[in-house]
């Protein structure tokens, strides 16, 4: 069984093109509909690397499956282009079919409102996401304590919403802005209505959710003990392997024994300075 991860694929026009994530980006449109209404932006993480490790992961999983009953293995490609392509998926449809890609809209939703960050009083950015009339209705009477907004013409559909977005921002905002963190956490919490806070990376590391759910584990590395978090996917009774973070060359002997070179051989690059 074969797996190759590329650029751009072993074929078409760009099959040759050096690619980076960053380019990768560049390439699907991701950029075009990403950052604020004045400046594209990148991902924050390398999105691109990511997704095609996690269809690279997919496809040999499912390749073994198929192995278990034709008896014959395969080769697999992915390329960070196709992996990309693939959850630009939504916004290519919407460009296609609609006549408009989404717009860029920094932290809010292109076609759902509210949905985004608001001020408390503290300076706080509270994050929204109201989804459907039910929740906006209970939104406006229990959260903002208006329950004439629910039936504001402006703001009766999502659609409407979306099209007097500033209108509606500024009467949340009015209200908002008078209350304290705390309290519009505990409106919201009462409600059922959701929200998240921004967090920092380092309150990310810190986020008592990890802590509750045994996220982190101690592991060894050639700096000493570090915090790793266990893989996202929980298996019942099993519990996940996490080896020690190996020094640089520890196990190279091992891979070119295990690709079939001769201990003679690895010994004579070894001097050389080969490996």
């Amino acid at each position: 069984m074969i797996c190759t991860i590329s650029g751009y694929g072993s074929s078409g026009p760009y099959a040759q093109k050096k690619a980076y994530d960053l380019l990768v980006q560049s390439e699907v449109g991701l950029i075009s509909i990403t950052g604020t209404e004045d400046t594209p932006s990148k991902v924050g993480i390398s999105i691109a690397d990511i997704a095609a490790g996690m269809y690279a992961y997919t496809g040999v999983l499912t390749a073994l499956f198929a192995r278990a009953s034709s008896g014959r293995g395969t080769a697999i490609e992915v390329s960070l282009f196709d992996a990309l392509a693939e959850w630009m998926g939504f916004a290519a449809y919407y460009t296609a079919y609609g006549g408009s890609p989404p717009a860029r809209s920094g932290p809010n939703h292109a076609s759902i409102a509210p949905y985004g960050p608001f001020p408390s009083r503290d300076g706080d950015p509270i994050y929204l996401g109201i989804q459907n009339a039910r929740e906006w209705a209970r939104f406006c009477g229990d959260v903002l304590r208006r329950p004439d907004l629910a039936d504001d013409d402006r703001f009766r559909s999502n659609s409407l919403r979306v099209e007097h977005r500033r209108a509606l921002h500024d009467a949340i905002d009015d209200v908002f802005r008078a209350l304290s963190t705390t309290e519009i956490i505990e409106r919201l919490e009462s409600t059922r209505i959701a929200f998240a806070r921004m967090n920092s990376v380092a309150e990310f590391v810190d986020h008592p959710q990890l802590s509750a759910r045994g996220c982190w584990r101690e592991i060894d590395s050639p700096a000493g003990p570090l915090r790793a978090l266990v893989p996202p996917v929980r298996m019942e009774d099993v519990e996940p392997v996490m080896g020690a973070v190996p020094s640089l060359g520890q196990h190279s002997d091992a891979i070119l024994e295990e690709l079939g070179f001769d201990a003679a051989t690895i010994a004579r690059w070894r001097k050389e300075g080969t490996i």
